[in-house]
């Protein structure tokens, strides 16, 4: 039997390995999963010209390089931002879609909760970057959620590139074109997991509007106790691998293109 193919795209933060090395131990033997990086670190800078279809270009280079015609893509946060851009750009390529927290999904239907919090999201741009990351964390979450205060260890090299990193992401979402139709033709399975502690008007609101996009192939499953900065594939690995196994064996199974 042909194992599992899955890319995985981390978020701004963590690089991929360690965002996803506990969440692929539990998918088993039969999965054969990669955790690609984001192209948006490849130099030490964000590339100028960068936006999501550049990760998109690199998803493809990933697939094509491995030889996998049809894959399934999962993507947290930022990835799940450039996980939606590529099934709508090259819904021929996927066997399902697995979003976990996507930061952005389209600049349609936006309720004034959730425009208001953008507002908040731009003026980040204006803080030093030793204030910058606290201050978008806290925008992520529950106004009571308590978050942990920074490592007292020396943080590691990677983590210099994260706040311009950040920065590009919200600079794209104010001009990328993700079209909605094409997202709602998406043939495939579409599976979604929030946290029911990350905040409501931003997480939240994209996970509805999303549902409203993908109906009637879509799943969303809370995780109630987790948030955007605690999520599922790091503190809750096994209940994970489970939803998403079941995820893509439902799509492989009335999948031609798993054939």
């Amino acid at each position: 039997m042909q194992p599992i193919r899955v890319i995985l795209l981390p978020g701004a933060v963590l690089p991929a390995e360690p965002a996803y090395n506990e969440l692929i131990k539990a998918m088993g033997p039969d999965v054969q999963a990669v955790a690609k990086d984001l192209e948006l670190y490849a130099g030490d800078e964000p590339p100028a010209d960068w936006t999501l279809d550049t990760e998109v270009n690199g998803v493809l280079r990933e697939a094509d390089a491995l030889g996998w015609e049809a894959f399934h893509l999962v993507g947290y946060s930022g990835g799940g931002a450039v996980a939606l851009a590529f099934a709508a750009k090259h819904a021929d390529r996927l066997l399902s879609l697995a979003l976990l927290e996507p930061a952005w999904a389209g600049s349609w239907d936006w309720s004034p909760a959730h425009a208001e919090l953008w507002k908040k999201y731009e003026q980040l741009e204006a803080l030093p970057p030793e204030q910058f990351l606290s201050a978008f964390m806290r925008l992520g979450v529950r106004p009571d959620v308590v978050l942990p205060p920074p490592p007292e260890d020396p943080p590691p090299p990677w983590m210099a590139k994260r706040p311009a990193g950040i920065r590009a992401f919200l600079r794209t979402f104010k001009s990328y074109d993700l079209e909605r139709e094409r997202l709602a033709a998406f043939p495939r399975p579409v599976f979604l997991a929030l946290g029911g502690l990350s905040n409501p008007d931003d997480y939240g609101e994209i996970a509805s509007r999303l549902a409203r996009v993908f109906f009637p192939d879509f799943h969303l499953e809370v995780f109630p106790k987790r948030h955007h900065f605690d999520p599922p594939h790091r503190i809750e690995p096994e209940r994970l691998a489970d939803l998403l196994r079941r995820h893509w064996e439902a799509a492989e199974g009335s999948s031609p293109a798993a054939a």
